[in-house]
């Protein structure tokens, strides 16, 4: 016993410490992880080598940011097609990185120097440094953005963004590097510039008669497993996807706002509408009661809503329209203000760059010291072209051209900054003014103010149309009782039973987003993902004003797709294969006795229709689609021969060669050697992008982080 005693305590931790290894063994099998192994960060593997989620993300969230900078919303479908371009970029930069690797391609200090230069800077970086005015490459500019990065007062987070960007200028180059060493090897030879010059011009002369397979009707054409069976050996090079894909159909309850829902809405809008009318600060009023927060501003006739552009210019301030239903909301405008201004001013600058100056405080005093030489008479023209940043209109003497109450330039030459233009237009003509802007402190001199416009400041108040607690309440309930209905073999019943009808989903990545009628669909894509073929949903998805439940009906794995998994894909080709076969049949039947193809066409009851001028590389028969199969079989046929029948994309065709024309003689094969070797160059890109994807050995995970 006291044996036992003495040992019990360590037996009870060799076995405690036994199932808790147990658990997190099962655990790590479940999950399909593994205990030892951090792969919480592992986007993908490619070839091998582990992805990192958060440098992919870096780069994801950086493009983010520039699509946002251009004034663009983030809806569901835009995250979702930028996360899956960061994906191809990223992924075709590995591959090719791997490639560049092998060979050996690197970009040297001389290069380097040129691509960052001075006086031939690599195009982004001449894009980025343009002056506004003219577009061109503003040397100075880029000069001083040098500077200050090399001063003590540059920002860490700048230069760490232009040490990435030059990191990506070398990466770039090196592609570059490598795809014209693929390119090099583009070779066009004189009889492919023969055959690509004759099947643009080498014209046939041909008459044919053909059978629809439209005219067969569908129900009198059986389909058997040895019909599918052939079709699909045929083409089976073509049920290829890169990546596993899956199917699911749903049925959704509908909870937009009910026509109650509306009116109560609409009630609110005219309650509002009567206060706005007596409002005294019409600015706040918005502010506090209008969903989207808009400033009020002065607009000019056909910058506001339809609507309101053709009342408000007329009206009389304090007139209040609405309320009135515009893209899903009751909105009801007020005009605050209206104002007749000058149609265009006329300005000349002087820009002091803080960066140069020293500072902010050193700018000021210098563009406040160059106003004080302009009115003591020296030259505007020569200050300007001594002393201002804008080099593109110093040499103009720091002339622009005009502009209008948005700054908006003559001749589609860009817009101005806010705090210029707006300066102007208050400023009167001739008067000298220093204005401070994101790019410095402006000396501006008001040169002419032409023609009259007339303003106006609308103040709109906006209340979406939503559907109350009581509209989502029903429509959930009548979900959770469906929902609660379902077997596993009674969806399409049910659906029948409620008067549902059902809607697909195919083909559906695991990264999608958005799907036909579904805009934000994401949750239901990750249970598509981890459910079984012929599972139920077990809640009710929300997925905008629907409520969504669904079932999974196919899952296609990554690789070459079974016959099962296409057969509804390929029937009516299939089906048109079947016909085909009848019609040729048919054919057959009236050419036998060597028949012209005038009594064929007697024989099958159609007619006989008569084509010229056709070129191989244009295979278009006139009042038909594309046909390539009989076009390609007309230009490999005898003169004055009645052919065999031929399957084509719409029927079967039988015709006859009336003759060629051939064109004249290719004696210089050079220009037709250059424009085959462009498109092969256009192509070469994305075709090595491709091919190396092809090969690569990819794990995509990125489904369980998006």
């Amino acid at each position: 016993m006291g044996f036992l005693r003495e040992r019990m305590g360590k037996i009870l931790a060799f076995f405690i410490g036994f199932a808790l290894l147990a658990f997190i063994v099962s655990e790590v099998v479940r999950s399909g992880g593994s205990f030892f192994r951090d792969d919480s960060n592992e986007l993908a593997v490619v070839n091998g080598e582990k992805v990192p989620y958060d440098k992919f993300n870096e780069k994801l969230e950086q493009n983010s940011a520039q699509f946002k900078q251009q004034g663009q919303s983030m809806s569901p479908q835009i995250a979702s097609y930028l996360q899956e371009t960061t994906w191809s970029q990223y992924l075709s930069q590995l591959l090719i990185g791997k490639e560049i690797e092998k060979l050996g391609l690197t970009v040297g200090d001389d290069e380097m120097n040129v691509m960052i230069g001075d006086n031939n800077p690599d195009p982004q970086i001449a894009r980025q440094f343009a002056n506004q005015q003219t577009g061109q490459f503003d040397r100075s500019r880029y000069d001083q953005f040098k500077a200050y990065l090399q001063s003590g007062k540059a920002d860490p987070t700048q230069k760490k963004a232009w040490s990435d960007f030059v990191i990506d200028l070398i990466e770039a180059k090196k592609a570059t590097k490598y795809m014209t060493l693929v390119t090099n090897g583009l070779y066009v030879n004189s009889l492919e510039a023969t055959d690509d010059y004759e099947a643009k011009n080498k014209l046939v002369n041909f008459k044919y008669v053909s059978l629809d397979y439209a005219s067969i009707p569908d129900a009198k054409v059986t389909l058997t497993d040895g019909d599918y069976s052939a079709y699909y050996d045929a083409h089976k090079a073509s049920f290829k996807t890169p990546q596993e894909l899956r199917n699911f159909e749903y049925v959704s309850f509908n909870a937009a706002p009910s026509k109650e829902d509306s009116a109560a809405v609409k009630q609110q809008a005219e309650k509002l509408a009567n206060e706005f009318k007596t409002s005294a600060n019409d600015s706040l009023f918005v502010q506090i009661n209008a969903e989207t927060k808009t400033p009020l501003t002065y607009q000019r006739k056909g910058s506001l809503d339809p609507k309101l552009d053709t009342t408000m210019f007329s009206a009389a301030k304090g007139f209040v329209y609405g309320p009135y239903l515009e893209n899903g909301s009751y909105k009801v405008a007020k005009l605050v203000d209206s104002k007749t201004t000058f149609d265009s001013v006329k300005t000349r600058h002087i820009l002091i760059d803080l960066a140069s100056a020293g500072g902010d405080d050193k700018a000021k005093a210098k563009a406040d010291s160059i106003k004080k030489l302009i009115q003591g008479g020296k030259s505007f023209a020569d200050l300007a072209t001594t002393f201002s940043a804008d080099k593109g209109s110093a040499v103009k003497g720091g002339e622009i051209p005009s502009f209008d109450a948005n700054g908006v330039m003559g001749g589609g030459q860009g817009a101005l900054v806010p705090e210029y233009y707006n300066a102007a237009f208050k400023a009167n003509k001739g008067d000298l003014i220093v204005v401070k802007s994101q790019f410095g402190y402006h000396v501006i001199q008001v040169e002419d103010q032409k023609g009259s416009v007339k303003l106006v400041k609308v103040g709109v108040v906006d209340k979406p149309l939503t559907a109350s607690s009581k509209t989502q309440t029903v429509a959930y309930s009548k979900a959770q009782t469906f929902l609660a209905s379902l077997t596993s073999d009674n969806f399409d019943a049910e659906a029948k039973k409620e008067g549902l009808k059902p809607r697909t989903a195919e083909d559906v990545t695991a990264i999608a987003s958005g799907l036909p009628g579904l805009d934000n669909a994401r949750d239901v894509v990750r249970w598509a993902y981890k459910a079984e073929k012929g599972d139920i949903t077990d809640k009710v998805f929300t997925i905008g004003d629907q409520y969504i439940i669904p079932r999974l009906t196919e899952i296609k794995p990554k690789g070459t797709l079974s016959l099962d998994a296409v057969k509804k894909q390929i029937e009516p080709m299939v089906r048109s294969e079947v016909k085909a076969k009848q019609l040729k049949a048919k054919f057959e039947s009236a050419l036998s006795g060597g028949a012209s193809i005038d009594q064929v066409a007697q024989k099958v009851g159609s007619k006989v229709v008569p084509v010229e001028n056709v070129v191989f590389a244009n295979p278009i028969i006139p009042g038909q689609s594309a046909e390539y199969k009989v076009i390609g079989s007309i230009f490999g046929s005898a003169v004055n021969k009645v052919s065999k029948p031929v399957d084509g994309t719409q029927g079967v065709y039988v015709f006859v060669v009336n003759g060629f024309t051939n064109p004249p003689a290719l004696t210089n094969a050079v220009k037709q050697k250059e424009q085959i070797n462009q498109v092969l160059l256009q192509r070469s890109q994305g075709q090595v992008l491709d091919a190396l994807k092809d090969n690569a050995i990819v794990k995509d995970n990125r489904a369980k982080f998006f």
